[in-house]
């Protein structure tokens, strides 16, 4: 059985990183557009797309976002951790077919309440820059170790 485990407080180190990595494909894409209710031609319209600054159809920002999120959640600091906060800039847009590397590294610490501040960056297959940020998280002190969650199958309609 697959698990999925945090690093406690007490053992995150500042300059201690993670990486996580995600090849984008049409149905993520949409997914998200039917998910968030966000559907702007610009991902979902290719005729349209290609009549755009971009050529082509491009994935949300906030799709890009929710890969850090997962990278946080299920890598560093893992599950137990409390997302607090995130500033961003999108570098470049992000794409189908796109392979993306999301890479945490603990910045910060802050003891008390268990603060941990992470630069976030997301890079594509040619190293290019498209997300560059900060995050905050509580982590938590005891640790977590969990079955992975299977997600069920997805049907579109």
């Amino acid at each position: 059985m697959k698990t999925i485990e945090n690093v406690p407080f007490d053992e995150i180190q500042v300059g201690q990183t993670c990486s996580h990595q995600k090849t984008i494909t049409e149905q993520d894409i949409l997914l998200f557009a039917k998910v968030s209710g966000d559907n702007n031609p610009v991902h979902v319209d290719g005729d349209y797309a290609k009549s755009t600054q971009f050529g082509e159809r491009i994935a949300h920002g906030m799709y890009t976002a929710a890969l850090v999120s997962a990278a946080m959640a299920l890598e560093l600091p893992g599950p137990g951790s409390v997302y607090l906060t995130q500033s961003m800039k999108f570098k470049q847009p992000v794409k189908v077919g796109d392979e993306l590397t999301i890479l945490i590294e603990v910045i910060k610490k802050r003891a008390g309440k268990n603060f941990v501040t992470f630069s976030t960056l997301v890079t594509n297959q040619h190293g290019d820059r498209v997300l560059v940020g900060e995050a905050m998280a509580r982590v938590s002190t005891e640790k977590i170790v969990l079955p992975a969650p299977e997600l069920p199958p997805v049907h579109f309609g």
